[in-house]
């Protein structure tokens, strides 16, 4: 049974070109959780919060994965693709060796609310080809376990009622579990995870606990990432409405050396990643290419 190792509470920081985001993993290299580097949470129905984006920015050596709760945000990268990031939708992309790409609200009042995650790549594929997929809502299965339970599966795959169901991300190295889950007031639900994982969960709707196999209550307040022990039972227990992230992926156990929007394993590596893109050689100016989704195969 897992249980609550770690309470990391989201700080109030700004990114890109003055966005106000809610920062847990990430503040500091002491608070990540290999392999995952950072998870942003932004949300505000105020437009000075979100209207001047993220302009045009480089990236190597890992994964972000931008799941928008609200809103509409247009993602444009070097080659000129361009792809519509819409309430419900996520983008997966790898940067691998580099990409140089914008994300930029298609809004000028109301909502927008999501969230970005980091996730490292292993050093043998630091340097791939650069590739991501727009995952449309309907792309993204949702299921209801139990009663009072909701549960999107983002990616990775998980056992429900006798059935290995599939997202639509799958077969990457760090095999990444990502689950959004809704529970209703007076609810428990018990989940299972891959037993080595790094995991943690994140409410933001609400708070949630996790009840211990001697039967105790660890609170999770939202806003915060709590960070699990190993094992491979999650038991989630909601007082009041609530929804969360659940996360989950194999840890690398490789150093990270992280300068800005380059996370590499070295500091020569890091220092060759900044020549490249002052010289422009960040990219391999070819093409980007395209993730191929999972098919649920239940």
């Amino acid at each position: 049974m897992r249980q609550l190792s770690q309470l990391i509470p989201a700080i109030s920081v700004s990114d890109g070109a003055g966005v106000k985001i809610k920062r847990s993993l990430g503040q500091n290299p002491k608070l990540r959780l290999d392999p995952f580097l950072m998870l942003d949470c932004f949300g505000s129905a105020q437009a000075n919060d979100y209207i001047k984006g993220f302009p045009a920015h480089p990236h190597r050596g890992f994964e972000t994965v931008t799941y928008m709760l609200d809103g509409h945000m247009l993602h444009e990268d070097h080659m000129g693709n361009k792809g519509h990031l819409k309430s419900g939708g996520v983008q997966w992309m790898t940067a691998g060796r580099g990409i140089i790409h914008s994300e930029m609200p298609q809004q000028e009042q109301g909502l927008m609310r999501g969230f970005q995650l980091w996730l490292n790549l292993p050093a043998a594929e630091k340097m791939k080809a650069a590739a991501y997929v727009d995952i449309k809502p309907e792309q993204i299965p949702q299921f209801s376990p139990a009663p009072g339970v909701n549960l999107k599966l983002i990616a990775g795959s998980i056992e429900l009622n006798g059935q290995q169901q599939h997202g639509p991300i799958g077969g990457l190295s760090t095999d990444p579990q990502y689950y959004d889950v809704t529970l209703k007031a007076d609810t428990e639900y018990q989940l299972t995870l891959p037993e080595f994982h790094q995991a943690m969960i994140y409410p933001f709707e609400g708070s949630v606990a996790l009840r211990k196999a001697d039967g105790e209550l660890q609170q999770v307040p939202e806003h915060h990432a709590g960070v699990l022990t190993p094992g491979a039972l999650v038991t989630l227990v909601a007082k009041h409405d609530c929804r969360l992230l659940v996360l989950a992926a194999k840890p690398l156990n490789e150093p990270v050396v992280q300068y800005g929007p380059f996370v590499m394993n070295t500091v020569a590596e890091i220092e060759q990643a900044i020549a490249d893109y002052q010289q422009g050689r960040l990219t391999d100016n070819k093409t980007v290419g395209q993730i191929q989704l999972q098919q649920n195969h239940a």
